[in-house]
């Protein structure tokens, strides 16, 4: 049985100004499948109504609140109302509008952090498993083919046992106080009634802890953390340093900072075997160098028959030939596809796919509070090594 309509996309945020949710917006609807047909754009109901004009939505199906938009979504028959909402607001509203939605029956996609908290990712991650419904969680980086490549490589053991894990992902946009000059996106992340507990860690370090995770299949189970806020007057850390353990025996060294001069989104990992290495670069996601002890750099290159025939998920995720570069858009969009295939298979009850399974879930999102938690504590503490909780 085959669905024969798009899936109708919902929007919680992503307003007039917001960056991240026009990039949901136009990764939603690349390959053809899901139609934004409405949402609740802003807490303010005046740009809630001005993002529906601009993106030429029908003004009845433009929301004041997130409640609005429930209430009168359920009042129209299946088929015509949003089949799944995405959640791109600030952190702080993840949890109760992704309760709600979920609650009343429709399939969630979500930005990251999960939650604003540990307390309410473990409730969330019971909410979904109540509901049945779907829920995906925006880790984006896990989208790209190149990221795929690596997982299977690592995962399948050509590097041997993982012996060291080296992520970074340094900015340098927030290190003057641009939050002082009224910047949206610089304002909300580094207010802490807002983002949560963390600021720079909680924004792009879950991003470096997700990607050392899903690559290696591993779990880090302690940290050692040193986060620091440098700029003066600001409320929340602007760079960490962690020194990683994770279950298998493995070391790790994890940095994130938005205050490195220069920086733009360096997000790397190289990941150490005692065979093998591997190393990949988010300015360059396109390339995934595999090192030998006594050989030259091996360079994949996205889009060639080889990288498809050694992982069929980095193959799904492939839109263009070799040559023509596919990037951050893309990487969105895959991590889309394959949420609406589960979709799709939940709706038309048949089995989805192996490999529309691969995006990240709720489970992840427990996991990036978890650590986030652990960071906050670790740093506090005057214990070289904090457990990470389950």
């Amino acid at each position: 049985m085959k669905l024969n309509r798009k899936l109708k996309m919902g929007m919680i945020g992503g307003g007039p100004g917001a960056f991240i949710g026009e990039v949901h917006r136009k990764a939603a609807r690349m390959d053809g499948g899901i139609e934004l047909i409405g949402g609740a754009f802003d807490i303010n109901p005046r740009k809630s109504k001005q993002m529906g004009r601009e993106i030429c939505l029908n003004p009845r199906r433009v929301y004041r609140t997130y409640e609005e938009m429930l209430e009168r979504e359920l009042k129209l028959p299946e088929g015509e109302r949003v089949d799944f909402v995405s959640i791109t607001t600030p952190n702080n509203w993840h949890f109760p509008i992704a309760k709600a939605f979920l609650d009343a029956g429709f399939h969630v996609m979500c930005e990251k952090p999960m939650t604003f908290n540990v307390q309410e990712a473990k409730a969330l991650k019971k909410v979904v498993k109540r509901s049945r419904k779907v829920f995906g969680l925006m880790h984006n980086y896990t989208g790209y083919p190149m990221v795929k490549l690596a997982r299977d490589i690592a995962r399948d053991g050509d590097l041997g046992k993982v012996r060291k894990i080296v992520v970074q992902y340094p900015q340098g946009w927030l290190s003057t106080a641009l939050e002082k000059t009224g910047h949206m996106q610089a304002s909300w992340r580094t207010d802490p009634k807002q983002s949560g507990g963390a600021g720079c860690m909680g924004d792009i370090g879950t991003h470096a802890e997700n990607l050392s995770e899903y690559i290696t299949g591993l779990k880090i189970t302690h940290i050692c953390a040193d986060l620091t806020t440098f700029v003066k007057g600001r409320r929340l850390d602007d760079d960490g340093n962690c020194l990683l353990r994770f279950n298998n025996g493995a070391r790790g060294v994890l940095h994130a900072s938005q205050i490195s001069i220069g920086e733009e989104n360096g997000l790397a990992i190289w990941i150490y075997g005692d065979q093998k290495a591997l190393e990949w670069h988010q300015e360059h996601p396109n390339y995934l160098y595999v090192k030998e002890p006594d050989g030259p750099v091996q360079v994949w290159r996205r889009g060639n028959e080889y990288v498809a025939q050694r992982s069929p998920a980095a193959a799904r995720g492939t839109r263009l030939p070799f040559g023509h570069p596919e990037a951050f858009f893309e990487a969105f969009a895959n991590v889309y596809c394959n949420f609406a295939d589960t979709i799709r298979a939940r709706m038309t009850r048949t089995k989805p796919d192996k490999l529309a399974l691969d995006f990240p879930d709720v489970d992840d999102g427990v996991r990036g509070m978890l650590f986030i938690d652990t960071v906050l504590a670790s740093t506090k503490s005057k214990q070289k090594w904090t457990k990470m909780k389950k």
